[in-house]
């Protein structure tokens, strides 16, 4: 596995230099950043990914306002608690994706969400996690969430602002190259090897999670 350095070396030359590079990479929110973001815009996009997920994004884009507006602007409150006759009224809702399954997780997401809050709430839990323990954030996400395993929970960290990798083809590419793993990470042991190389980089360089991520991706 090469060094940090090394890798942005390769990722600067394909993107026009160390400064043009720089100034393409986003950083994340602080952890008070993220314990500053309300319940519902959580909700928010724990709900946009999940339905992002094997859908096409520009569909739940063109009907974003109207998921805003079917659940209340995503008030968790109202959102877990809702009764049968409310979850039928989606279903036959034009303005959303009538999706029966995915709908579901909105409740059982807030109600997520809710828990959390006699820890803190959700945005001190999720943004006080230790970036060298990312892995154990997702699995957490999985564990307790609806449908926010594997990559829609990566892509609900990244889109909400937390430090993070994402595993797109890209970035598996490059620790395939660097013989971190020799496939696409699935298990836990190859999640350990991923969080691993990560934090190796995160110490020899001072670049947070998603700087690193966007590097590696960059670098193909």
């Amino acid at each position: 596995m090469r060094p940090f350095d090394e890798i942005f070396a390769i990722a600067a030359r394909r993107k026009g230099g160390a400064e043009a590079l720089n100034a393409r990479l986003s950083q994340p929110l602080t952890a008070t950043q993220l314990a500053a973001i309300p319940e519902d815009r959580w909700l928010a996009t724990m709900t946009r990914c999940v339905f992002q997920a094997g859908f096409n994004w520009k569909v739940v884009e063109n009907k974003w306002d109207g998921f805003e507006a079917a659940f209340h602007g995503f008030d968790p409150g109202r959102c877990a608690f809702m009764e049968g006759d409310a979850f039928d009224a989606l279903l036959a809702n034009p303005a959303i994706i009538r999706n029966g399954a995915k709908l579901a997780t909105v409740r059982e997401n807030a109600a997520f969400i809710m828990d959390l809050r006699d820890q803190g709430g959700v945005g001190k839990v999720l943004g006080e996690w230790p970036s060298t323990d990312f892995i154990g954030l997702l699995d957490m996400l999985k564990t307790r969430g609806s449908r926010l395993g594997g990559a829609t929970g990566q892509y609900a960290m990244r889109f909400i602002g937390r430090d993070s990798f994402r595993l797109g083809a890209d970035v598996t590419a490059r620790l395939i190259a660097e013989g971190v793993i020799d496939k696409p990470a699935s298990s836990k042991t190859a999640l350990r090897a991923v969080q691993a190389a990560f934090n190796t980089w995160m110490e020899q360089s001072g670049r947070s999670l998603t700087e690193i991520s966007q590097v590696l991706a960059m670098s193909l």
